[in-house]
């Protein structure tokens, strides 16, 4: 009896194990690529790095956001040099996000910013949480 029982138990423990992996590789990848510099050459970087990722995962299997604070707040501006660039990563599926505290710092208002961005109260925070989570974090 105590032997079956145990086979049983090896049996089942095996099945488990087996099963983990998939359902882990099933998950899709997460990555957070924070801009906070005023540097134009850095937000060329950056929005290399969101396309790079996601040519070399594949779009659909990576979640992909870029987080914009502090001196990187030009990059998100209506009027930046790079808003085709926002465009064409949101078309990709890149989630962007404008910290609503550096707004409130540097008075800036939705009117100021590219239209179709998003927002999260605290770019550090939303950062610190995609981490918890998970999620790789690149400073580009």
């Amino acid at each position: 009896m105590n032997r079956r029982l145990f086979v049983a138990a090896i049996l089942a423990l095996s099945a488990l194990l087996t099963a983990i992996p998939s359902q882990a590789q099933s998950a899709k990848l997460g990555v957070v690529v924070q801009v906070s510099d005023d540097s134009e050459k850095n937000w060329n970087q950056a929005l290399n790095v969101v396309r790079n990722i996601q040519m070399d995962y594949g779009k659909d299997k990576v979640n992909v956001e870029l987080v914009v604070f502090g001196h990187g707040a030009g990059l998100l501006r209506f009027d930046s040099p790079l808003a085709n660039r926002i465009d064409e990563a949101l078309a990709d599926g890149t989630q962007v996000s404008m910290c609503e505290n550096t707004m409130k710092g540097r008075k800036l208002t939705p009117a100021d910013m590219h239209a179709k961005i998003g927002y999260v109260k605290s770019g550090v925070v939303e950062i610190i949480e995609r981490q918890r989570q998970g999620w790789a974090v690149i400073r580009p």
